[in-house]
């Protein structure tokens, strides 16, 4: 007796919590208000525009090594590093002590380190391109490449596909980065694991045309990079980018033959939308 009164106590309270959700749903459609959510904790710390974070990518092409130790303390951190020599081509013929310790650092800090690897369009020979995949992996513990001065065109495929392959192929795990610069022939997706297709100044990207095919693929497989960007429209660049698709970006108000000589003067800023 008395279980069955608890029992039909429990029924009418579930009776009436139902009552109460169903009324104020109808309530909240009446008045053409969306359902309140709850905001991710990530999300609702981020300064700037909130609503996403970015992996931002950064180009070490430093002239001043300090700046590697300012990425590799940020908070959340960058997600990827992109380690570029002062041969500016690729791994050389020895490896470099300095680097090898910077290279450390990063990889501690949490930060994913691309090798770079200059193509020179497709004209480098393949055995010195990939000679650059085994150096670092052997030298620095780097197995992700970044290959720069990618044609992105047909008539060099096979040059790309070959590479790319052998870079797949290497003890341990691999991912392989393409830039040509601007969006490549369709084909070069099957390829690349992330495809940069922006390396321009503000002024362009702010007219970049996206081909449709991009809505096919995942946000995670693009990246671009954006410079001479002044800090008042450093937010506008970054929600681009999100528009256009692209999960992997690098913002700055650099100019010149180098303009990744140095962090940008707003990257406490642009850091945090990172996701870290």
């Amino acid at each position: 007796m008395y279980a069955k009164a608890i029992v039909l106590l429990v029924a009418v309270l579930l009776i009436a919590v139902g009552a109460a959700v169903a009324v104020t749903k109808l309530m909240a459609h009446a008045s053409g208000s969306p359902p309140v959510t709850t905001a991710s904790p990530t999300a609702a710390a981020r300064s700037g525009n909130p609503s996403s974070c970015l992996d931002l990518v950064v180009p070490a092409y430093f002239d001043d090594m300090g700046d590697w130790t300012r990425v590799t303390q940020t908070r959340p951190p960058p997600a990827d590093l992109i380690l570029d020599l002062p041969n500016g081509v690729g791994a050389g013929t020895a490896p470099d002590p300095a680097f090898q310790a910077l290279v450390g650092q990063a990889k501690s800090a949490g930060l994913t380190v691309l090798g770079y690897s200059s193509t020179v369009d497709g004209a480098r020979p393949m055995a010195d391109a990939e000679a650059d995949a085994r150096h670092y992996r052997d030298w620095y513990g780097v197995t992700h490449i970044f290959l720069d001065r990618v044609t992105g065109q047909s008539a060099q495929f096979a040059y790309y596909q070959q590479l790319s392959s052998y870079i797949h192929q290497l003890d341990g795990p691999s991912t392989v980065w393409m830039n040509p610069g601007d969006y490549p022939d369709q084909d070069y997706m099957s390829l690349g694991d992330v495809v940069m297709v922006f390396e321009g100044t503000y002024a362009q990207y702010q007219s970049l045309q996206v081909p449709a095919w991009v809505d096919s693929y995942s946000p995670s497989r693009f990246a671009q990079t954006v410079y001479a960007t002044p800090g008042a429209v450093l937010a506008n660049a970054l929600d681009l980018a999100r528009e256009r698709r692209a999960m992997h970006v690098y913002v700055t108000d650099l100019v010149g033959a180098n303009p990744y000589q140095a962090l940008p003067s707003y990257w406490s800023r642009e850091s945090a939308y990172g996701c870290g």
